[in-house]
């Protein structure tokens, strides 16, 4: 009876060891080229994006072109819009030269003409007021300070003869107050007593004056005589209300101030 021969495991021969060597290296390029494998369809994609992005960017240029393009075109109407606006404007202008030409030449004109007409005369005419304002005040100066002096200075024995030619230097109803009283108290005195009055007027001012009507402040000084005694004096001051009457300066109230 032959007993089972049991053969024990052989060791690897250097044959072996070279095989599995390259068993091995082959087994790790292949699991290497399967890990490298899924990074292609990255640089792919890569790639599809680059050439998204530069289709994008010329997209982008090409709309940018086209809005300078429209932007020119718009600038052009624009320009083109503002010269015809100005040209309409210089044509309305050119239009409205004519009628203004026409205003000016037979509007205007005599209108200033009128003006500086007016303007002369009316200097002419203020020229001539003060003028005759300025005469006013110097002749009812001198006819009020005449015109005192002849109602207030009388002689006794001539004193009928002074007043009434006085008079004629009044006017209105002083006039005929003064009448009244020369003929009823001053000619009759002055004859019965012998009295004599002289008066003087040492200073005499203007107070308003038109060509018709004055106002004269007189400074009054009087010296009476009563038959053979000395003379007293008095003074005062009398504001002189005038009138011209005719051509002349006649006194229409007295009145003591």
């Amino acid at each position: 009876m032959r007993l089972p021969m049991f053969r024990r495991a052989a060791e690897p021969t250097d044959t072996e060891s070279a095989t599995e060597s390259v068993t091995e290296s082959a087994t790790e390029s292949v699991t290497e080229s399967v890990e490298e494998t899924p990074d292609e369809p990255v640089q792919t994609a890569t790639v599809d994006d680059a050439t998204e992005t530069v289709s994008s960017s010329r997209k982008r240029s090409s709309t940018v072109s086209s809005s300078r393009k429209r932007s020119s075109v718009d600038a052009d109407e624009s320009a083109t819009d503002a010269d015809e606006s100005d040209h309409d404007d210089e044509t309305a202008s050119a239009r409205r030269r004519i009628p203004w030409s026409r205003v000016v030449a037979y509007g205007l004109l005599p209108v200033l003409a009128f003006a500086l007409a007016s303007a002369a005369g009316y200097l002419k005419w203020r020229d001539t007021t003060a003028r005759e304002a300025q005469a006013a005040r110097v002749e009812s100066v001198k006819a009020a300070i005449d015109g005192t002096v002849a109602l207030l200075s009388y002689r006794a024995d001539t004193v009928q003869n002074d007043l009434d030619a006085a008079k004629s230097r009044m006017t209105g109803t002083f006039l005929d107050a003064y009448t009244k009283l020369t003929h009823d108290v001053v000619i009759p005195g002055a004859k019965q007593k012998q009295i004599s009055a002289v008066a003087t007027v040492p200073a005499a001012a203007s107070a308003t004056a038109t060509p018709t009507h004055a106002v004269v402040l007189l400074f009054v000084n009087q010296s009476v005589i009563v038959g053979q005694s000395a003379p007293t004096s008095s003074a005062s001051s009398v504001r002189v209300t005038l009138d011209r009457v005719d051509g002349r300066w006649l006194i229409s109230q007295f009145d003591p101030v």
